[in-house]
This record gives C-alpha cells, sequence and structure tokens, in this order.
C-alpha cells in the first residue's frame, strides 16, 4: 500500500511580511526543498517520495503553504522542520511565529484497500474512492499533526488490510505433541451432568456460575499438582495483581487496541454524598426495582476494566524501574481473583465463560532465560498431563495476531516468540478444547511499561494461564464422575467427595 500526504497551512506571524522577509521565505523554502527535507532519507528514494514545499504565498502576516510527500519526511513532518527554519529566518526581520493552522490534509491510499478498513474515528472527514485509491480528508490540528495522528491512522489501515488476509488462527497452527489415544469410558457432556448432581448452578450474571463444594473440591487438587509440579520446582513466587485494569494499564499493555467488545466496564459514582443518591435508593424501596437509567447520570467512568488477562495489571510494580540481574529471571504467579471478559462467540458450559478463576504464571528475563523458561513450563506440563491426570491431549504453535501485527514473529532471528495451545479430547462433543497455554511475548510488555535490566540486554516476557473451569471440564469429559476411573494423583488430593446439599 503506497501513502501520499498532501498538507496545506497557514503560518501566523506577529506582523506583516514585506519584501525582505518575502526573499527570506523563498530562500528558506530553497533550503528546505533542497537539503533540510532530505535530511535523513536514503539514497535512491525518488524526489516525490520526499516531503517538498509545492507552493507558497504570502498575505499580510499570513505565510501560505502547501507541502506534498510520500512515506519520507512526510509533510507534516516537513512542516514542523520547516517551522524552525523560518522562525529563525523570519526573526532576524522581527518577526514571530505566533500559530499554525491547518486548512486541508488529505491522504491518498493507493493498494487493495477495503472499505471496512477505514476507521470510523472524528479525524477522517470525508472517504472517497477513485480508480485504485482511496482518499481521506482528515479534520486535525497543529497538536494532532505533532501527536503523529496522521502516521497512526495510517498504520491503522495498513493493520486492518493485513488482519483481513491474516487468516486466523487456523492458518498459523502448527502442531508439536499428540498423547497417546485413551480408553473412553464416559461420553456424557460433563456441564449437563454437574447441573444434574446439582454441583453447580448458573450464577445471576452473563457466563456466571456458582460452584458447590465437589467442583471445588477437584479446583483445589489442580490447584495442589500446579503448586508441586510446577510452580514450587520452578521456583516461581505469588503475588496478587490488581483485578481492576485502567485505561493506562491496557493502553501499554496493548489491549486498548481492541479490547472493547470483550471487557466488562468499571464506572465509580460521580459522590459519595448520601443525598446525592437519595432518590435513587427511595425509587427502588418503592418500586423494587433499581432505576438503572437514573444510575447513568450519577456514574463517572468508564475508568477501566475488570480483570481481562489478569497479568497487565502486574506491570506497573516494575514500571520505569531497571532490574538488578541477581534477580532474574524474575518467576511469580498470582491466583487472588476472577477474569472476567464478555465472550463475544457465546458462552458455552464452564468451558466458556464470562467469570473464571485462574492461575496466572509471569516471568521476566533475558531472551534465552525467557524462552528457557517456557520450553521448562512445557515440560513440566507435559509430565502432568501425561502422568497425572493422564489425558488425551496435544499441543501446537499458534501465533495470536497482536504478535504478527507487531513485527514480534521471527525476532532476534528466531521462532521463539508466540503461544503453545494445550488442547483436550471431548468425546461427547468429538472436538477439542483448548484448557492450557504458554506464551513468549518478546519485549512487548517490557517495552510497553519501560522496563530494563541491569546489564542492558533486551528484556523478554512470558506468561501462561492455568483456567481451573477447562482444566475440570476436559478432566471430567474424559474421565467421567466415578472416582474409581481417575488417576491415583487426583484421588489422593481430592479424598472424599463432599455432599454438603440435599434438596427436595
Amino acid at each position: 500500500m503506497h501513502v501520499h500526504f498532501a498538507l496545506k497551512a497557514d503560518l501566523c506571524f506577529s506582523n506583516e511580511l514585506g519584501p525582505d522577509a518575502r526573499s527570506a521565505v523563498d530562500a528558506a523554502v530553497k533550503e528546505a526543498n533542497g537539503r533540510l527535507f532530505c535530511k535523513g532519507v536514503p539514497r535512491g528514494v525518488p524526489p516525490e517520495e520526499i516531503g517538498r514545499i509545492t507552493l507558497w504565498d504570502v498575505e499580510e502576516n499570513i505565510l501560505f503553504l502547501e507541502i506534498e510527500s510520500g512515506g519520507y519526511t512526510r509533510a507534516h513532518d516537513a512542516l514542523f522542520r520547516f517551522r524552525k527554519l523560518i522562525g529563525s529566518a523570519l526573526g532576524k526581520h522581527h518577526l514571530g511565529l505566533r500559530e499554525i493552522r491547518v486548512r486541508e490534509f488529505r491522504v491518498t491510499l493507493t493498494g487493495d484497500v477495503m472499505e471496512s478498513a477505514i476507521p470510523r474515528i472524528p479525524f477522517i472527514q470525508s472517504v472517497k474512492c477513485d480508480e485504485g485509491n482511496v482518499v481521506l480528508d482528515l479534520q486535525v490540528t497543529t497538536q494532532d499533526l505533532e501527536n503523529r495522528v496522521p502516521d497512526r491512522i495510517v498504520k491503522l489501515i495498513e493493520e486492518k488490510v493485513q488482519a483481513a488476509g491474516y487468516g486466523g488462527k487456523t492458518e498459523h497452527w502448527e502442531l508439536l505433541y499428540e498423547s497417546p489415544k485413551k480408553e473412553r469410558t464416559y461420553t456424557g457432556n460433563p456441564t449437563d451432568e454437574m447441573a444434574a448432581r446439582h454441583w453447580i448452578r448458573h450464577g445471576s450474571s452473563r457466563g456466571q456460575w456458582i460452584y458447590g463444594p465437589q467442583p471445588i473440591q477437584l479446583f483445589r487438587a489442580f490447584t495442589a499438582i500446579v503448586e508441586e509440579e510446577i510452580i514450587k520446582p520452578l521456583g516461581f513466587s505469588e503475588m496478587v495483581f490488581p483485578k481492576l485494569d485502567t485505561w493506562d494499564v491496557l493502553s501499554r499493555s496493548g489491549h486498548a487496541k481492541g479490547v472493547y467488545p470483550e471487557i466488562y466496564y468499571v464506572c465509580i459514582p460521580k459522590t459519595r454524598d448520601p443525598a446525592f443518591w437519595e432518590d435513587v435508593a427511595d425509587y427502588f424501596k418503592v418500586t423494587g426495582e433499581v432505576p438503572v437509567e437514573m444510575l447513568r447520570e450519577r456514574i463517572d467512568g468508564p475508568i477501566g476494566a475488570l480483570c481481562y488477562a489478569q497479568c497487565p495489571s502486574f506491570w506497573p510494580f516494575v514500571q520505569g524501574r531497571t532490574v538488578a540481574n541477581s534477580s532474574l529471571p524474575v518467576k511469580i504467579f498470582d491466583r487472588s481473583g476472577t477474569s472476567h471478559r464478555y465472550e463475544s462467540g457465546g458462552i458455552h458450559g464452564i468451558e466458556r465463560v464470562d467469570e473464571f478463576h485462574r492461575i496466572e504464571i509471569v516471568w521476566f528475563g533475558t531472551v534465552d532465560q525467557t524462552t528457557r523458561m517456557a520450553e521448562d513450563l512445557h515440560g513440566a506440563y507435559t509430565r502432568v498431563f501425561n502422568e497425572l491426570l493422564e489425558l488425551e491431549w496435544r499441543c501446537a504453535k499458534v501465533t495470536p495476531w497482536f504478535m504478527a501485527q507487531e513485527g514480534m514473529v521471527g525476532a532476534c532471528g528466531c521462532d521463539a516468540v508466540g503461544t503453545t495451545d494445550y488442547e483436550a479430547y471431548l468425546p461427547y462433543s468429538d472436538a477439542w478444547l483448548e484448557f492450557q497455554n504458554v506464551s513468549v511475548n518478546g519485549d512487548k510488555y517490557p517495552k510497553g511499561f519501560n522496563v530494563k535490566i541491569q546489564s542492558g540486554e533486551e528484556c523478554w516476557s512470558g506468561c501462561s494461564g492455568i483456567g481451573l473451569e477447562r482444566w475440570t471440564a476436559a478432566f471430567l469429559a474424559q474421565k467421567g464422575f466415578d472416582p474409581a476411573e481417575w488417576p491415583e494423583a487426583v484421588v489422593q488430593r481430592v479424598g472424599t467427595l463432599n455432599e454438603v446439599f440435599r434438596f427436595l
């Protein structure tokens, strides 16, 4: 995709530009087009790709400019380079630059750009398609140009075009390992049977379950296995991460690029003054209904989201700091609360829910330390799934879209960056359930949160989410509900199933 920028702007000076000032402008324009705009541009780049002033004029105290460019010294960058040059040149004539006003800013994209790739944002005033070109007229201020809004719009369109051709996870899935097939003695749907046995019941919110004692015994058994076989042997230390992700955290982690359809938003009251809320409370007392519309008027925000990915909220702990070599690799985990996702693909059973419980493992260090820890985790998971849980499972290397779009695949000349998905076979649906993952995220989080290491080497991180609902769904789908059919490692840790509730 080729890009062309065209900018019209007024430079407003403190007084009228007389003949001497006009001569200085002419000299400055020639200097800018002949030398200044070419600085830093590789040799061999065609002149039409480099920013240049194509027209200028003076009316009283206004210097009008038209600047065009391709991808080098883009028109808005050329404007700011020229600002410094002309400010110095006209300062000798006792003329000060007071303001820059953007009249027009046009971006022309040439290539295969589908309509769906054009974002619907206020900066884009109009969109025209003409003989293979997409022309965007932008409404931007000088501050927007300094914040590189046009560049970000172009990059966003490029990402949307690439995403459309990415093809989804199935085209970026490479089988690494598949366990031997297991004898299948149970083919029922574990969620349905747990509900029938009164082990679980739907909560009052979408995609939420209330878990009785029996599934919690399984949760705790799996947690014990994770502690004994993974967390302690590999030296992870427990922390507690916040369960509210503010916009700053989601922006630095990269989730703010597209998380909006999948998060539970968090708002705060405008005030805690009881008088401000008295009529709301009175309305409920009279009607027995919560007046949601009245509430909308009295809350601020949203200030962020309920925990979405669990690990991002850890990173402010080390944000802006340099970690000593003696602390590396840092190995931590969190299991302190629920995560929440508004599942756009629909909810199903206990394995696809909006509220779920995870043990989140996080580590970071040098590139070598980070990739070796991922390998150690893979070895530990392989032992747990084969020898302790005795599952039928497989794992595959996948490339999440966020990694592909950020150029993280193949970093450092290797394929280390990416995710390994672990999938368990579900006999009742003849399908595979992703129930575990290990991700090497490269420098995504250290860079986003400005974390450095003492040696000056590149800092990488990884994470691995252990979803207790999905472990339980996978285990029961294959092993059923008779503890006599369960592996000894699980039976020992579960003990006798605790029947607390009997219903009439």
